[in-house]
Formats: C-alpha cells, structure tokens, sequence
C-alpha cells in the first residue's frame, strides 16, 4: 500500500486539527448519546490465511463469502466457506492501486474498489468489475472536488455505485456516477450528500475516539432495504425508502455495536438478513469474521423518530447534506465535567504519536 513519513505526518496534522475543533465547537461536552440495546456480534470462524492480513471488503451470497485485502500487486478476490477456509481465488493480472472494498451486485458480479488514497492526491479512482465468466470491466471515475480517501463501496438496486469517503473533518462525501458508467474515458462524479457519524464509545480500531466516526465500509441487504454504513467500531444500519440510498441517509439510523476489532474495515450482509463483520489482523493474529444474525431486521422494529424532532432531509442536490440524527441522551443525560473534557483531550493529543507509527503501516 503506498505510505510515506509525510503522509502519516499530514493525517497527524488532521487529528490535530479535530482537537482543535472539538475544544471550540464543545463536542466533547455535548451529551452522552444513548442506543437501544442491540445483539452482539457472535464468531462465526477465524481467517488464517496470509493472503488476507489486511481484509477489507467482504461479500456474500449465501452459500460463500467473498473477501479482498486492500493493496495487493493483482486484483484477488478469496472465495471462503463459512468455515474460513480457502475454496478457490479468483484472480486478474492487474496491478491496482489501493482496493479498499468489495460488492456483489444483483446479477453476481463482483464489485472492486480501487479507491484507497491515504495521501490524497490520485487524480482518479477505478472501480473493476468482474462477471461469472469473461473479461472483466474496468471504469476510471473522477472526483467534482479534488481528491479523497475511501474505503465504502455500495451498490443499489440497481447496482449504481456509491463511494463514501473517509473524513476526518466536514463529514464523509457520498458520491456517484453523474452519468452513466464510461468503460472508454473518465466517468465523473457527482457528491450528493455529506454523513456525518456522531462518535460512540465502543472500543476498537487504531486510533482510539477518532475511528468511531471514520467511514471504513459499507453494504447493502440482498434485497436492497437496508443499507449499512460502518466505521472501526460500529455498524449504522438505515432503512432504504424504494432505490434512495440519499434519503436513506437522512433518517436515524440503528447503531449496532461491533468493539473489539484491532482495524474493522469489512462488512456484508448475507441473504437472511445476517450482518457480517472482520477486521484486519493489524498484528493480532487470525481475525474472527463475525455475525450479528437478524441484522436487518433490527431497522424495521427501530423506533420511530420522537414527534416533534425535526427530521433530516435529503434530496440529490450536490451540496446536500444527509446527517443521520445524531443518538438521543438517555433521560438525565449530561455534558461531561471540564475536567473530563480537558482529560480527554490530552490523552487524545498523546494519541497522535501513536498516530504516526500505526498509520505508516495501514490503511
């Protein structure tokens, strides 16, 4: 994966840069935020091959798993049983960048994409597509704004893609195809919402409170009703209103709790409505792909949005902004104390040396 000193420097920069914003704006004084009680992910099996240190995208379909590890010097895809063993690779000779997600579309193509940037400055992105049999597609997309880093990719009912950036300040950008896909030139890009994910206190991931609002995946259920969006340490899961992944991202969502992963970044859902999780090893040995079984149901038997709460909306304008209301206090919440605020902040401040090193052998 490229990585270099200045890189690691420039994302140190930016987390710097949030403890700033976050001692002027309040944030951490705000409310404790609160959610429903959700089930916890449960092991399905651990992944041991070496060929997927760095799992990163996960599909399913129902009798497979579908899994990529980000970078890499040729596109593979690892076909696994639900065991974690290996059945067969898939492979193309060709030498991508940075894959950092993978989808399965309606018709059992697979999705790649080639989308990773930790220091910003690809002129293009490319999302490969590869069908059961015969040569695979290849489409080079173009930002409206500049360049970004990603890690989610999904598709819609009608396998449209969309690319949710990884922010650390503004939110995440949603973008997709202005027009239709091009496989002879550039297709551009258009941004139609901004995500913004409140922080959560779910342990995990490499970089403490920082990675909890971090967009590393995303997915859609089989039939295309819930989407899920997830950072290092949670899953959002949105109800999806007819084929508008947009106002899907205006409503509350359910947040699903998956702490303990060292570097979540895979998501999916398999066809019973299953979510499925794994992380990258990040030097902790065989990660576990785990299920949260009944996921998309959860969305369904949410709660209504309390009466009177003004309610998000999104319509596909390209400076729209679809912020998923951000979760209520529990009766009684309260701010954290000045102390706690100003604890808070030195330890994350001590946290950007840590920063440095572990970003410069990540993604």
């Amino acid at each position: 994966m490229p990585d270099s000193l200045a890189m690691t420097r420039h994302f140190a920069l930016r987390v710097a840069v949030v403890l700033i914003m976050a001692a002027i704006t309040g944030l951490a004084g705000q409310p404790a935020p609160a959610f429903a009680a959700q089930p916890g992910p449960v092991e399905r099996c651990r992944v041991s091959d070496n060929r997927l240190a760095e799992l990163s995208g996960l599909a399913a379909d129902g009798e497979n798993w579908y899994a990529v590890p980000d970078g890499g010097k040729q596109l593979q895809v690892t076909v696994l049983r639900k065991d974690c063993s290996v059945l067969r690779l898939i492979t193309v000779a060709i030498d991508p960048f940075d894959v950092e997600d993978l989808a399965r579309g309606r018709d059992g193509r697979l999705w790649l994409a080639d989308i990773g940037d930790n220091a910003r400055n690809r002129r293009t992105i490319t999302l490969y597509v590869l069908p059961p049999q015969g040569r695979p597609a290849q489409y080079r997309l173009t930002y409206p704004d500049g360049p970004h880093d990603a890690e989610a990719l999904v598709l819609d009912r009608q396998d449209r893609p969309y690319v949710i950036t990884k922010e650390i300040l503004g939110g995440s950008g949603v973008y997709r195809p202005a027009a239709g896909l091009s496989g002879a030139g550039l297709t551009q890009l258009e941004r139609v919402a901004t995500l913004r994910v409140p922080p959560s206190a779910t342990p995990g991931g490499p970089v403490g409170i920082f990675g909890t609002t971090l967009v590393t995946g995303a997915a859609t259920s089989a039939d295309g009703g819930v989407l899920a969006v997830r950072t290092y340490t949670d899953a959002y899961l949105y109800p999806v209103p007819g084929d508008d992944l947009v106002a899907a991202l205006a409503a509350k969502p359910v947040r699903v709790p998956l702490p303990g992963e060292p570097q979540g970044e895979a998501i999916a859902f398999e066809p019973d409505g299953t979510l499925l999780s794994a992380s990258e090893r990040a030097g902790t040995g065989p990660q576990p792909i785990r299920a949260v079984p009944g996921a998309a149901g959860l969305v369904a038997n949410a709660a209504p949005q309390p009466s009177g709460e003004p309610a998000v909306s999104a319509t596909p304008a390209a400076d729209n902004v679809a912020t998923p209301a951000a979760e209520r206090p529990e009766e009684g919440g309260r701010s954290l104390p000045a102390w706690q605020v100003m604890l808070l902040a030195i330890v994350a401040a001590a946290a950007v040396t840590v920063v440095i090193s572990r970003l410069s052998r990540r993604g």
